[in-house]
Parts: structure tokens; sequence; C-alpha cells
């Protein structure tokens, strides 16, 4: 479906002279002939004419409405969209990590391996320790067995 562009210029209000047209419907006539033609040259083709208003000032505080006559033309986009086709791209290459990334997640990793999780109350004991409990809950358990050792956290909460 082609996609059109409209133009819109005013309709002559008089007549134009020229040699061999005399009268005033000619002339007429012959000033909207030379603007089809002008527009014709152009690639613009003629659709209609329209009367529509428009509102002119008259005087400091009052308007009035004046009614002006246009010539609509129209023509095809040069881009037309139908004759679009979409180009399918090619896939990037994946990068490969850089020295300094890898360097960075093996640091990260012994850093995982390196942090030890406190051992709860039950290890102690002999029990197994539930992996679904919160560490502050198990460290709260262990604390209440041995009340000898408290972390500086608890000794800060007790001053």
């Amino acid at each position: 479906m082609p996609i059109y562009e409209y133009k819109v210029v005013p309709a002559p209000a008089k007549g134009r002279k020229a040699r061999g047209v005399k009268g005033t419907e000619n002339r007429f006539a012959f000033a909207l002939e030379s603007v089809m033609n002008d527009m014709a040259a152009d690639g613009w083709e003629f659709q209609r004419t329209e009367t529509l208003p428009s509102e002119e000032r008259s005087g400091l505080t009052s308007s009035t409405t004046i009614f002006r006559n246009v010539m609509v033309f129209r023509r095809a986009r040069a881009d037309d969209v139908s004759a679009f086709r979409p180009k399918l791209l090619e896939r990037p290459a994946i990068e490969q990590p850089s020295q300094d990334e890898e360097r960075t997640a093996e640091i990260a990793t012994k850093a995982e391996d390196a942090a030890e999780i406190p051992k709860g109350f039950a290890s102690e004991s002999g029990e197994s320790e539930p992996d679904d409990l919160p560490v502050a809950l198990v460290a709260r358990a262990k604390n209440a067995a041995n009340p000898e050792e408290t972390t500086p956290d608890e000794q800060t909460a007790k001053v």
C-alpha cells in the first residue's frame, strides 16, 4: 500500500492575465490551470479544493471568521514502506573474558572458599545441624549452651 504526502496551497483569488485570454472567467480558469500544471510538473496529483474557516483579528479586541479556499495535492512518497525489505544481521561473536575479569573471578571464588561459616551448637554436641536456620539463631543457641564465651556484640549489648 503506497504512502502519500500532501501539500495544500492557496487557491488563486483572482484571474491571471495572459496573451489570448480574455474575460474574468477565462483569466480565473487560466490561474487555476497554471497552479495545477506547476504542481503536476513536480509530481503532485490534484485531489480537491476545500473552503476552510480562518479566524483573523479585526481591531484590538475582536476577531472575524474569513473563509479561505485551498487546493489539496498529493504524491506517493519516495521512501515507500512496501518496498522496504529488512536485512537480517549476523549474530555477534561472543567475547572471551579478559585476563582481568578471570583474575577477579578467581579472587572471588578463593574468598568464598576461605570464608568459614561459624559452627553451631549441634556440631559440638554431635547432633546434625539444620541447614535452614539463620546464622544469628544458631549463634544464639551456641552462646546459650556456653555462656562463658561471649562475642563482642553481646558484650556491648549488655552495657
